[in-house]
């Protein structure tokens, strides 16, 4: 059985009033993440040199150093750095 809607009021307005506040901050909540989702995604980005230009340069620097860590059951283990 429904209730009985009252002339003059929309029908949003009485989905909201039968909900308790728990079910009102939880859509809240829902609410404000999804708006600022929306925000981060149809934002302007900031000018990034390297994606903007698709410069091939590596940067300042050459290679970044590599660790290698051995360990074998038995043995010590074993850190091998290449620069």
């Amino acid at each position: 059985m429904q209730p009985e809607i009252p002339v003059g009021q929309p029908r949003d307005l009485l989905y909201l009033a039968a909900m308790d506040w728990q079910q009102i901050v939880a859509l809240g909540i829902v609410g404000i993440t999804a708006g600022v989702f929306a925000w981060q995604h149809l934002r302007p980005r900031r000018f990034d040199f390297h994606r903007e230009t698709g410069c091939g340069c590596g940067g300042a620097g050459g290679p970044k150093p590599s660790y290698t860590v051995r360990c074998r059951k038995g043995e010590s283990p074993q850190v091998v750095y290449k620069s």
